[in-house]
């Protein structure tokens, strides 16, 4: 992590990762610019590049500092003790949710990331990108898909639920009062009606 970075104050710090996670998140590491995030944190680009030196340097940074924000969330949210589906998705959901009350545009911006079409980007975080699948290898192996009716694919029913996340996430992000807590609250009645509609069997 870059050492100098962090004797900035905490709020103009935030307003660099934000900006940068907001620019990435929605224009990629190709399209996305230096002169888009220095405009959108009201700083100059010297003070940009005095800290990160060049927008590979930027994007690398936000990337670790995004899984490891992350992880922590995960790790302190997630329990290892539930092994129901629906119960491992909300608490999934809850640790994001906690993430973007202080950086909305992370979860968009890990998701982005997953989908980076640029060799030198991906290089750059291969390392800390399995840092975080590790940590999600973890969460999903606690799941007991035997909890499930017979006859459910669990596998199938994750990946349908996932989608849905996912495009509730896109969806209300284009929203300009776009809230966390709000956002929760409805996967969290997407998976309830989902939980109702699979255990009835």
């Amino acid at each position: 992590m870059n050492s100098k970075f962090f004797d900035l104050k905490k709020e103009k710090q935030d307003r660099i990762i934000n900006a940068a996670l907001k620019v990435f998140a929605l224009q990629g590491y190709r399209h996305g610019s230096t002169d888009d995030i220095v405009r959108e944190a009201g700083i100059s680009k010297g003070l940009l590049f005095h800290y990160f030196e060049s927008k590979l340097g930027v994007y690398r940074f936000i990337y670790d500092y995004s899984v490891r924000y992350m992880n922590l969330e995960l790790r302190s949210t997630v329990s290892p003790k539930e092994k129901d589906l629906f119960g491992v998705m909300k608490q999934v959901e809850c640790a994001r949710m906690h993430a973007m009350k202080g950086y909305p545009y992370m979860q968009q911006f890990l998701n982005r990331s997953l989908a980076e079409d640029s060799y030198e980007a991906l290089l750059s975080v291969e390392e800390k990108k399995n840092s975080l699948e590790e940590t999600y290898a973890v969460i999903d192996s606690q799941i007991d898909y035997g909890l499930l009716p017979s006859g459910i694919d669990g596998e199938k029913l994750r990946k349908m639920l996932d989608f849905t996340v996912k495009g509730l996430m896109t969806e209300r992000f284009q929203d300009a009062s776009f809230q966390p807590d709000m956002l929760y609250q409805e996967i969290c009645g997407y998976l309830d009606m989902m939980g109702q509609l699979v255990y009835r069997q």
